[in-house]
């Protein structure tokens, strides 16, 4: 009994003098690690690195705060010599300081808030009635600012041009400066309109989308990474080797971690852009050639992928079995779901061509602000009315939006496996085929994972009871486990010509047979024409969903490799499409004539 105790006490005199060595250590790695994982993770969606980081920012802050909680005290723990502590005790608390930088450095910034003017001047001078001298007669006249010219009337014929990468980055500097205000939902005027909208409808799709990844990428910086720590130190002979030693280690891990901050900073669009608005221009060569080298003009800036999510494949691999069980028990199902079934893709360049070439397309066709408004409302009726379609079709996009997504989505399913002969000449239009393909699992994906990006509705339960109306439909079935092209023809051979609603009522908030009607509908249009017009409905409804969503889940998505809705969103906003311009008309003048009598 004497040897455990005696062995008992060893560990806790051992643990006591290496405790706050340990934790001081273990927080400068954990500092390492979310440092050089802060720029991965706005190009990386992986969950594993999400989790590490999670559980690393927890991590560092628990020991950071007990780290601290130990340097404070000052009674001598026990079995230790009291001089000894008295000593040891000088040199750690030093350490106290790195443990406030590594929390300190863990804290993002916030955002900036708007470059404003103050009014309050003015207001107060205007606010209190003055009696005008009787020799003076005044006459006040109201004049308007000029409304700023349409797209429409000031790019007619613009060509596109392909400009300096030099200049790709100055610009997004400079727009940075103006668009950062939509992540704290402040409104831009029409002439900050104009001025986007000229630079834009000038430029390429894939420059476009690179001043748009590089104001992301800076936005990101604001978000989420530190300002620079200043500190000091100091060391003294009679300490402790290994204390000495830890310290020492603490100092060439900060002052190698504040280097490599600094060196980040000067290779950044942030330093660039300031030497080129101060016309430094050697230095700032010097400092382009450096960008070039650590930050290509091909690498992007986000991860660019989207993710994908479909519902038959869903539903024919989905099967009951204890594990699945288990985790609806436990309510993790929906996130053993997600990890399994969702998949991402990178987002093609004629994906990216597209959307550009379409926004650019309505935005010169765009004659007042009333018909911008009304485009940032449209979900697929500017698109089936220009094609045509609008009155076989309309009824599938003026439901909520979340039951047109699924909708169009099983549709577009449907279609793609329908097997038709006609469909040997999709063939001949790929692009189609997969951009809207890609966009339809994306919105699903949007739906079933990130619903607080859309708009508010019963998405989810739509979902489900589809989900569930498919499962024992495909039961029901003599295939043991049909293939989604089988499954596909399986639903299109169910007579759909009566509303599925008027038969099982409105309990269920399934939308299969719905989906069903809607693909017969296209299916009698030609393979070209009907993937056509399924293409331009998923980019209005992908335009509709990143204009619709708040600016706080677009910042949010940043720090997770970000999304293609954000991307969408800012390429409307420098468009002029979206509802953060409602300043049109200007401001009244007050223009004082004073005459003398």
């Amino acid at each position: 009994m004497d040897a455990n105790w005696t062995y008992m006490d060893s560990f806790l005199t051992t643990w006591n003098e290496w405790e706050i060595r340990m934790l001081v250590l273990t927080s400068l790695a954990l500092q390492v690690f979310l440092l050089f994982s802060a720029g991965i993770r706005k190009r990386n969606v992986s969950a594993v690195l999400s989790l590490l980081l999670w559980l690393a920012y927890l991590l560092a802050d628990s020991i950071a705060i007990y780290a601290l909680g130990y340097l404070s005290q000052t009674r001598v723990p026990k079995g230790v010599d009291p001089q000894s502590f008295e000593r040891t005790h000088r040199v750690q608390a030093f350490w106290a300081p790195f443990l406030l930088l590594h929390s300190a450095a863990r804290t993002p910034s916030p955002p900036s808030p708007p470059k404003t003017t103050s009014s309050g001047s003015a207001t107060c001078s205007a606010s209190s009635p003055r009696s005008p001298s009787p020799w003076l007669e005044a006459e006040i006249v109201i004049e308007q600012e000029r409304r700023a010219k349409t797209a429409a009337a000031v790019t007619v014929a613009v060509a596109e041009e392909a400009v300096p990468y030099t200049t790709v980055i100055t610009e997004a500097s400079h727009f940075f400066v103006i668009f950062k205000r939509l992540f704290v939902n402040l409104i831009l005027s029409f002439q900050e309109r104009t001025q986007s909208q000229s630079t834009f409808l000038r430029l390429t799709p894939e420059q476009a989308y690179k001043i748009i990844e590089i104001e992301l990428s800076l936005m990101y910086d604001t978000l989420h990474s530190k300002a620079a720590v200043i500190h000091t130190w100091g060391k003294h002979k009679s300490h402790s080797r290994i204390d000495i030693c830890i310290t020492n280690i603490l100092f060439g891990g900060a002052l190698c971690l504040e280097v490599y901050a600094i060196g980040m900073m000067l290779v950044s669009y942030w330093t660039y852009a300031a030497l080129h608005d101060c016309n430094y221009r050697s230095l700032g060569s010097l400092v382009f050639r450096s960008i070039q080298y650590f930050r290509p003009e091909s690498r992007a800036k986000w991860s660019n992928l989207m993710a994908q999510h479909n519902l038959i494949g869903f539903c024919l691999l989905d099967k009951p079995t204890k594990l699945t069980k288990v985790l609806s028990v436990l309510g993790l199902k929906v996130h053993w779901d997600r990890w399994l079934y969702i998949r991402h893709i990178d987002v093609s360049s004629e994906l990216k061509t597209l959307v550009f070439r379409e926004l650019k397309d309505k935005t010169v066709s765009i004659v007042d602000a009333e018909s911008y408004r009304k485009f940032s409302n449209h979900r697929g009726q500017w698109a089936l009315q220009c094609k045509g379609y609008y009155k076989e079709l309309g009824w599938s996009v003026e439901v909520e939006f979340d039951e047109s997504i699924l909708l169009w989505h099983i549709a577009t399913d449907l279609c793609f496996h329908s097997g038709d002969g006609d469909d040997n000449d999709a063939k001949m239009i790929p692009h189609y085929v997969d951009i809207s393909r890609a966009i339809s699992n994306y919105m699903l994906f949007l739906l079933v994972a990130r619903p607080f990006m859309l708009t508010a509705g019963i998405g989810q339960i739509r979902f489900g009871d589809t989900c569930a109306e498919a499962k024992n439909f495909f039961k029901r079935a003599e295939m043991a486990r049909p293939s989604a092209s089988a499954a596909a023809r399986m639903v299109l051979d169910v007579n759909a010509e009566i509303a599925p609603r008027d038969v099982k009522g409105d309990r269920s908030k399934s939308v299969l047979f719905d989906a069903c009607r809607l693909a017969k509908s296209l299916l009698e249009l030609q393979p070209h024409k009907r993937w056509r017009v399924i293409r331009v409905v998923w980019v209005e409804m992908l335009c509709y969903a990143a204009n619709k969503c708040q600016s706080n889940f677009h910042a949010k998505q940043l720090s997770t490799g970000g999304e293609l809705l954000t991307v969408v969103w800012f390429l409307m906003a420098h468009f002029g499409v979206g509802e953060q311009y409602r300043i049109e008309a200007g401001h009244a003048r007050a223009k004082l004539i004073v005459q003398k009598n």
